[in-house]
């Protein structure tokens, strides 16, 4: 397989569509995180409180997956994210005007979530323009919309100590309105869009066994790449006394490892198999969150955490390798369902890690509590790709799993 092979099969302009749609989307969704030292500064809240801040963008994420999933598969995903984009804009107006006390906090919080919803509509539009073997490459060029949280966390800080945060929410409108400008310009749905089915039949899918696997599966990878870059700022400013400026440096640098390596992640997933190379991530992604654990030095965490959220990026590619191989008539659905999973799994992750530090006075436990999910993660694999290599890779003996 060579990249070339996008040039000649699929559709160029729809896949920087998705990349762009993802990345403002992402940039957004997690500007809470971004903000969120500032915002603790505002509201004197405690690490367990800003823990549950930032995680509620993640869990409404979760949520407005499954509904942007349903409507990708029913009306098309240029239309879905068209619509999303839209309702996007109110939580940026509103927290850039408003967003005076806690409860708004919440619901601008629960409204961001649209945007993170953005992959149930982004995805299924690269996909379905793509052969099953270039799914992990081109997959993984539009995810690396994840890259927009390195926007957030480098910028927002930035910006937000000279105008304050509410600013910084009301200046991302610009970069979302040309966004959505070139999008719905150059997106176009592919012709393999498949024809909407009765709402019920979509459910169909949470009965069968893969749908469970992925979802825990992608709920590590992804849970963990989005939960640990909405909280590391706060943990970098409250572990080592970084300033909000240099520690929103550092979760830009750990962001980077694992944004830019999600489409490497899927280009070797459709080179060796995304199971094999699952395994691997697995195993270094334990041994990472092992040695941030410790809390050695600054530098040694920064090193532990880099490759951690590497390892991360590229798992994200690597079950999206996987998805479309046993989904492709569900793809745009069962990718909500599984990207909800993801978000479920990225609001546990900063709330762990600031309730455990409540608790137990150091953010050493949360991390190796990680360091044990990753093993489990690992376990569950290969007890998985046991059953898989029974069923569905038998029809597709080109297409490594």
């Amino acid at each position: 397989m060579k990249i070339s092979e996008l040039k000649k099969s699929g559709h160029a302009p729809s896949l920087l569509a998705s990349f762009l749609y993802f990345d403002v989307s992402f940039m957004i969704w997690v500007i809470l995180g971004a903000l969120g030292v500032y915002i603790t500064k505002d509201f004197g809240l405690s690490p367990a409180e800003i823990g549950l801040i930032v995680a509620i963008p993640i869990l409404g994420g979760s949520f407005f997956r499954l509904v942007l999933g349903v409507l990708t598969d029913r009306i098309g995903p240029r239309k879905t994210a068209i619509g999303g984009m839209l309702v996007t804009m109110v939580p940026l107006f509103w927290g850039w005007l408003f967003g005076e006390s806690m409860a708004e906090l919440y619901l601008i919080g629960i409204l961001l979530g649209v945007a993170g919803a953005s992959f149930a509509a982004a995805l299924p539009m690269a996909s379905r323009w793509y052969p099953p073997h270039l799914q992990g490459l081109a997959m993984g060029i539009a995810g690396a919309g994840n890259s927009g949280t390195v926007l957030a966390t480098l910028f927002g800080p930035r910006i937000a100590e000279s105008i304050g945060w509410h600013n910084v929410m009301g200046l991302a409108l610009i970069p979302l309105a040309l966004v959505f400008v070139i999008y719905t310009l150059i997106a176009k749905d592919a012709p393999s869009q498949p024809p909407a089915k009765p709402l019920k039949e979509y459910f169909n899918v949470f009965k069968i066994k893969d749908t469970w696997y992925f979802c825990i599966l992608y709920s590590v990878t992804f849970g963990g790449f989005i939960g640990l870059a909405s909280f590391l700022s706060f943990f970098f400013v409250d572990e080592f006394g970084l300033t909000k400026v240099r520690a929103g440096d550092f979760v830009t640098l750990c962001v980077i490892a694992g944004s830019f390596f999600r489409p490497v992640g899927g280009f070797i997933a459709d080179k060796i198999g995304g199971v094999k190379l699952l395994m691997f991530l697995f195993v270094g992604f334990s041994i990472s969150m092992l040695g941030v654990s410790f809390l050695a030095s600054f530098s040694t965490v920064t090193v532990f955490l880099f490759l951690g959220m590497l390892f991360l990026g590229m798992g994200n590619g690597a079950v999206f390798q996987l998805v479309p191989q046993r989904f492709s008539k569900e793809i745009g659905f069962i990718t909500g369902i599984v990207g909800a999973a993801g978000g479920v799994g990225g609001f546990f992750v900063p709330n762990i890690l600031g309730t455990l530090k409540q608790i137990t006075g150091t953010y050493a436990t949360g991390f190796a509590v990680f360091a044990v999910v990753g093993a489990v993660a690992l376990t569950l694999l290969i007890l998985a790709q046991l059953s898989w290599k029974k069923t569905w890779v038998l029809g597709e003996k080109s297409v490594k799993i």
